[in-house]
């Protein structure tokens, strides 16, 4: 686990509904409880919500799906969405089965070919009564890498490259980092939206 996210986990913050994880809407209620909320062990709750963002909400920039989504409930109504909105919609699936969660971001080369940088989503979560928090991948997977949930070694779609200039952004966030969601309120389409995207969450830009 990667000391940027040494921080306390057992905060009423990583449990709260908001405009953006919305666990309180019917449709993330439905949906967690069909994966078992209410009756599988904690772990493997976690897993199949994992499971189910990971490969039932495609992400967009693999099918080409011009929609723009953001709100977790939108998420998963539309099945669709980018890492950002696949970060939202399984955080809001895991704190619905009340397990805490954050969304975490990584700073990565838009393309080996190129020296631009895009900021990526992915989530952390803390099992109750466990050892902290545990970064997991729902954007999927490209061919030769499976992101996959663990809670022990991590296996994320795009390990960190320091020497290219990627890096594990600090923290693990209870809300959307508000830059990201600019970007995704104001995209009128997904060619848009990789425009609006910012390249650092340090960068001004």
């Amino acid at each position: 686990m990667p000391s940027t996210l040494a921080q306390p986990w057992n905060t009423p913050a990583y449990l709260h509904s908001d405009e953006v994880v919305d666990h309180g809407a019917s449709v993330v209620r439905r949906l967690a409880a069909t994966l078992g909320a209410d009756r599988l062990p904690v772990h493997e709750y976690a897993e199949a919500a994992f499971t189910y963002v990971r490969d039932r909400v495609a992400h967009s920039d693999d099918t080409g799906d011009p929609r723009v989504t953001w709100r977790a409930s939108d998420v998963l109504t539309s099945a669709t969405g980018i890492c950002h909105a696949k970060a939202h919609a399984l955080c809001a699936l895991l704190r619905a089965g009340g397990i805490p969660a954050g969304l975490c971001y990584q700073r990565l080369r838009r393309s080996d070919e190129e020296p631009a940088t895009v900021v990526h989503g992915l989530i952390a979560l803390a099992l109750p009564g466990g050892d902290g928090w545990h970064r997991q991948d729902p954007r999927g997977g490209e061919p030769g890498r499976a992101a996959r949930f663990s809670l022990t070694a991590e296996h994320l779609v795009w390990p960190v490259r320091p020497a290219l200039g990627e890096a594990d952004l600090p923290g693990v966030h209870a809300t959307a980092h508000p830059r990201v969601l600019t970007a995704l309120q104001g995209a009128r389409d997904r060619t848009e939206l990789g425009g609006l995207l910012p390249a650092d969450l340090a960068d001004p830009r």
